[in-house]
């Protein structure tokens, strides 16, 4: 039976992304809030489920790249609730020795993390922050203090499927160009986002209206163009095919074309 006890600290007078997402993947940490919110964006955008999906089969496919090129350690920024395939368990089954830090501002991902970390993971190579990504020096402060990630080494940055919601307001522009300087040379960044370009004009009334109703929750969304998501790779070398709809990125044979969600993988070269 699913519990509507509410943790403390949680703000359940809005529907909240995080649990929204998690909702679509099937999950169950949300609140009864988040799936009518959820019920509501599905009927704007019909392919929500598909996009999300597509989504988070690119995340596996991303760090299983990684991993195979020699990247084994991972920055999940805005990492969401612990669901199917989490970033440590992919780079585990490839590298037992991989790390990986999760960061994220809401709650509940945040105690969900822990609790999966602490009946799963291993201490010292595995751990979760609470912070906002755009505060790139409390991030990257307490990413190191954990004692997982080696900063001598490449690491695997990830923003996937999260900077559409955080609008230009809030710096997150400057955030990422921080970041990219942090990284050690060799480290790759992995994006995905949400955008409008080049899709079907019914698609973009659909996307125009899944905008207007993420403006109920505490993180609306934000569409950008191809060259904007572009744009926060600064001068990282974009690695084949380049940015393309998530389930053109080295596709498995069964993943959904969804023109809506855009990724990609750059390195650092220098």
């Amino acid at each position: 039976m699913r519990s509507e006890h509410q943790p403390a600290g949680i703000d359940l007078d809005r529907p909240n992304a995080a649990r929204a997402y998690d909702w679509a993947l099937g999950g169950t940490a949300n609140w009864a809030i988040d799936r009518q919110y959820g019920e509501m964006a599905l009927k704007a955008y019909p392919e929500l489920r598909q996009a999300t999906r597509a989504n988070r089969a690119f995340l596996g496919r991303a760090v299983r790249y990684c991993i195979e090129n020699g990247v084994t350690q991972f920055l999940d920024l805005g990492s969401g609730i612990p669901t199917m395939g989490n970033v440590h368990e992919i780079a585990d089954e490839l590298d037992p020795d991989s790390r990986c830090v999760y960061v994220d501002i809401e709650p509940v991902a945040v105690a969900h993390a822990r609790i999966l970390l602490e009946e799963e993971g291993d201490p010292d190579r595995h751990a979760v922050i609470h912070a906002d990504l755009c505060n790139h020096r409390q991030v990257w402060q307490e990413a190191f203090e954990t004692g997982v990630l080696d900063p001598d080494k490449p690491i695997g940055m990830l923003t996937v499927a999260v900077l559409h919601f955080v609008p230009d307001s809030t710096g997150v522009a400057d955030a990422i160009r921080a970041y990219r300087d942090l990284l050690p040379a060799g480290s790759l960044y992995v994006i995905s986002h949400l955008t409008d370009s080049e899709v079907e004009n019914d698609t973009k009334s659909q996307l125009a209206d899944l905008k207007e109703v993420s403006k109920r929750s505490s993180t609306p969304g934000v569409l950008r163009s191809t060259e904007e998501v572009r744009a926060f790779f600064g001068d990282f070398e974009l690695v084949e095919p380049g940015l393309v709809p998530v389930g053109e990125w080295h596709p498995d044979d069964l993943d959904p074309t969804v023109r809506t969600a855009i990724g990609g993988v750059a390195r650092k070269t220098r």
